[in-house]
């Protein structure tokens, strides 16, 4: 339905340690705040024609928190971030988390420092209620680049202690091709988690967009504990029209092939993880809405 995450990703970017060696017991003890919340590029055709009536259905729902996936020209959905922030707010809703592409051009190495641009990315983040500033894209030219990728990785450590001077924390998402592109005996994604510090950079691990590539949710879990402080929750099925990811399509939580209770499960025990964020990105002939609603009737089931 509509243009592929990865395709969206990439246009609206253009327009705009190894594991931790403290045990699991640490984290099943370290109470955090837990939130459950619905990434809107799960109602994106909806949000792109009336973000404040989707809004309104998605509040209507039970749902209390969101996370935006569209950023562009200092605007979300349209709004300015004290708009969109007053939009949310008479709706009841909070936005804790977002998604905005930070590219290699968004650091200038020349002046050792972010653009202008970025830096009003991260002032809007914070105006907006923002509590992570996460960026779901890593440029190709950089995957391979072994030079350029160690000094990227040294920019996300640097965006971190930008975040956190605005009260905030970066955090990177994951697609596939962490796990399809092998760096010696690992894999990018491997690479990516013991090059960055995790007082900087949160992970927001996307259980589905892995799968066709190899990545296991619950082996990742328990090699890298802790370092998963945000989820996106999905749950996939074989694709019937040669589309999504790898030849997987997301679908109703509950309803597909991957052990979806079981992985929020084992986040919550030894993940680290708070943010636990509902993206469904296809329907298998259902409403976004009527889908995104019976996926947060499930994560209640489960005890959220």
């Amino acid at each position: 339905m509509g243009t592929s995450r990865r395709e969206f990703i990439k246009n609206t970017a253009m327009v705009a340690a190894g594991a931790s060696l403290l045990g699991s017991e640490v984290f099943a003890s370290s109470k955090k705040i837990e939130r459950v919340g619905i990434q809107l590029y799960s109602v994106r055709d909806a949000m792109g024609k009336d973000p404040a009536g989707s809004l309104k259905k998605i509040a209507d729902m039970g749902y209390l928190h969101v996370e935006h996936a569209n950023y562009i020209d200092r605007k979300f959905y349209g709004y300015s971030a004290k708009e969109f922030k007053k939009l949310l707010s008479d709706l009841g809703l909070q936005m804790p988390s977002g998604h905005t592409v930070m590219r290699g051009s968004d650091w200038d190495a020349a002046a050792n420092d972010f653009t202008a641009k970025w830096k009003f990315t991260i002032d809007d983040a914070a105006e907006v209620g923002q509590r992570y500033v996460v960026s779901p894209w890593l440029d190709e030219n950089l995957r391979t680049d072994m030079e350029g990728l160690k000094r990227f990785m040294d920019v996300f450590n640097k965006c971190g202690e930008l975040c956190k001077a605005h009260g905030m924390t970066f955090g990177y998402h994951n697609h596939n091709f962490e796990f399809s592109t092998k760096i010696g005996d690992g894999t990018l994604y491997d690479y990516i988690l013991a090059n960055t510090d995790p007082k900087l950079v949160a992970q927001q691990m996307d259980v589905g967009n892995m799968l066709g590539a190899g990545g296991i949710a619950l082996d990742l879990l328990k090699k890298y504990p802790g370092r998963f402080e945000l989820m996106h929750v999905k749950d996939e099925i074989k694709s019937t029209t040669g589309g999504g990811m790898d030849g997987y399509d997301s679908t109703i939580l509950g309803q597909g092939v991957m052990p979806v209770k079981d992985i929020v499960k084992e986040a919550r025990k030894i993940g680290g993880t708070s943010q636990f964020i509902i993206e469904q990105e296809s329907y298998q002939g259902k409403d976004p809405f009527d889908c995104v609603k019976i996926d947060l009737q499930m994560m209640k089931k489960w005890g959220f």
